[in-house]
């Protein structure tokens, strides 16, 4: 008997737990979503739109997860994918509608679909511009439209002002319908949004970051909505500073990838981490 193979080949048989924790994030990213939609059947308005936000943070945190464990899976990848279109697109869109498009009637229904076919159509356009190595380098830096989950926590601003100012005209099925077309838009458009991929923090400052942090979160626990909606208000703001910087790095040839490694600069969209950060957008 071959006691020490066998147990090699035993252990090569089990998975690390550790490697899925990217997925298991993913999964309470999706549950997180998915919940959102029993609050606002129950009229839970401020439940359902937390429960977004929610699966918003377990969407980024599984990205860099997986980016620090250097696991990689195609399963992770599809569902990440699909954690995405069903947390920001298809249960924002259906808050949206119950909370306010439903006074428009067919319209409102309308509206609420062309939002999600949105989403749809901008992660099936990201998944497949990851196959290019140039595009690969520029989403280091930027991206090609608004990435879901951002689109979505912008898509329930009207909620979250009226959640902190209760004014009706926020409400309204014509302003909410306008809102979330626009944010659609913005989704599947080519204006490039910074990624917030490369910020580093001096050592000198970091201090001031955490006490920044400290700050914000306290913000969060005393005035949540109002922090929030100043949040989204500031990262719409950065549009066009994203779109100068996009053109000053391409006019500078900061996108050009050599022949020589375009086969590296595909190598590592998959080696980034596991499929969940392969295809991560937040």
């Amino acid at each position: 008997m071959d006691l020490p193979r066998d147990r090699a080949r035993e252990r090569l048989r089990q998975f690390p737990i550790v490697s899925l924790s990217p997925n298991i994030l993913t999964l309470l990213a999706l549950c997180a979503g998915l919940t959102g939609i029993r609050f606002a059947l129950n009229g839970q308005w401020e439940l359902a739109v937390a429960a977004v936000l929610i699966a918003a943070l377990f969407d980024g945190l599984d990205g860099r997860l997986a980016r620090l464990l250097k696991t990689a899976s195609k399963f992770g990848a599809e569902l990440d994918s699909l954690a995405d279109f069903v947390s920001f697109g298809v249960v924002p869109g259906l808050i949206l509608y119950l909370w306010s498009l439903d006074a428009a009637g067919r319209i409102g229904w309308v509206l609420a679909l062309a939002y999600i076919v949105c989403v749809g159509l901008r992660l099936a356009r990201f998944n497949t511009a990851l196959e290019d190595p140039t595009r690969a380098v520029i989403a280091a830096h930027f991206f090609t439209g608004v990435p879901s989950p951002a689109g979505a926590g912008l898509a329930l601003l009207p909620m979250i002002l009226y959640f902190q100012f209760e004014a009706e005209f926020l409400r309204s099925a014509a302003l909410v319908g306008l809102w979330i077309l626009l944010m659609g838009f913005l989704m599947v458009s080519q204006i490039p949004t910074f990624a917030f991929k490369k910020l580093r923090v001096r050592r000198d400052r970091v201090l001031p970051m955490l006490l920044l942090v400290g700050v914000f979160a306290a913000l969060i626990a005393n005035l949540p909505w109002l922090t929030l909606a100043g949040v989204g208000i500031a990262y719409l703001a950065t549009f066009p500073f994203g779109v100068m910087a996009f053109r000053r790095m391409k006019a500078s040839g900061g996108f050009d990838v050599p022949a020589a490694l375009a086969v590296d600069a595909t190598a590592d969209k998959v080696d980034v981490g596991s499929g969940d950060a392969a295809k991560r957008e937040g």
